[in-house]
């Protein structure tokens, strides 16, 4: 670094607890700036590109460049196509006010990989006031960034399991209240069943990385165990968000086990249409289970654990409505889940 020679710099200098040391302290400091770990340049800023005139090993080392290299340009070389150009912009601002200023930047070495680099610049000031030189620190903070990124992954992660074991839990207290429980034998099983029905929804979104599932790939799923060959399916192709998936196999699972036992699908002409559509709002979808050949409507009792269960995942945990009529030889259930939810594609 050449400074003229009647030019004080202006400064803290390092604490010597000796004359000799004191007597030796810019040379010290000198071998202090060379041999230190931390990255560091000074730049000249009498110069219109405030080119580098100092740069110590370690700086070398973490960019990957040779001193000859380095020596006499402006530190962008180390900026490439991802720098912020606000990082860029608060540098600037800081030099051009002659100020201290602190930033994390993405740099890139000389082989092109980048790192996050922590840049400190501090203006040094002749005793006449003028900015002769800018000094510049480096610390690489890139394995800090990965961690963190981890650490904030990890964490939207935890809290992702969280609502879905919420929203699986919930429904699962559903089916525990909600199934009758008069025989223990047969409650079991309508326990074990209705899980299951849980259970192959959960593994659609596991196969398909918790994204929308279709409305006709969840129906299918669902209906054609009890209506291989006597179901018809329509509709447009209508995408169900993660946390609704689960509640509405759920509902299509308890249709059709009553249309297997007691409706449609347990009398030997009994016919199965469904169909959906978006919902007249134009957000959210509309599902229409329609049932033919069943014959007059059956008892209350019949179906009263089934659809007590559909109501409460529809209804209070979709916000949705259910709708049922029926006629003389079968039976109407119309089901709208709002918008929020699902969308249309």
């Amino acid at each position: 670094m050449t400074s003229h020679p009647k030019t004080k710099l202006h400064g803290d200098l390092p604490s010597a607890s000796s004359k000799a040391a004191l007597a030796d302290r810019k040379e010290l400091a000198a071998i202090a700036f060379e041999r230190t770990r931390m990255p560091m340049v000074v730049t000249d800023a009498r110069k219109a590109d405030l080119p580098i005139v100092l740069a110590n090993k370690a700086f070398l080392q973490l960019t990957g460049y040779a001193a000859e290299e380095v020596l006499g340009r402006n530190c962008r070389f180390l900026q490439g196509p991802a720098t912020s150009p606000i990082a860029i912009a608060e540098l600037r601002a800081g030099i051009a006010d002659e100020r201290e200023v602190s930033v994390e930047i993405l740099n890139y070495k000389k082989s092109g990989e980048q790192f996050w680099n922590r840049l400190h610049l501090s203006p040094i000031h002749g005793d006449d006031g003028r900015i002769l030189y800018f000094f510049g620190s480096q610390i690489d903070v890139t394995e800090y960034r990965r961690i963190e990124a981890l650490e904030a992954s990890e964490h939207r992660l935890l809290m992702e399991v969280d609502h879905r074991s919420k929203n699986v839990l919930a429904i699962v207290d559903s089916i525990v209240r909600l199934s009758d429980a008069n025989d223990p034998a047969l409650y079991a099983a309508a326990v074990q069943h209705r899980v299951q029905a849980l259970a192959r929804a959960h593994n659609l979104l596991a196969e398909r990385g918790w994204r929308d599932i279709s409305v006709h790939e969840l129906v299918r799923q669902q209906v054609t165990p009890f209506a291989a060959t006597r179901a018809a399916f329509s509709g447009p192709d209508i995408k169900l968000q993660a946390p609704v998936v689960q509640p509405v196999a759920l509902v299509l699972h308890e249709l059709a086990v009553n249309a297997a036992r007691h409706g449609a699908l347990a009398a030997s002409q009994g016919r199965l249409s469904i169909s959906w559509t978006p919902a007249p709002s134009g957000a959210g979808f509309k599902l229409r289970w329609q049932e033919a050949g069943a014959g007059k409507a059956p008892k209350p009792t019949k179906r009263v654990f089934g659809t007590a269960i559909i109501g409460a995942l529809i209804e209070r945990q979709l916000k949705g409505h259910v709708e049922k009529k029926w006629s003389n030889d079968g039976l109407l259930i119309e089901i709208e889940v709002p918008s929020s939810q699902p969308g249309t594609r």
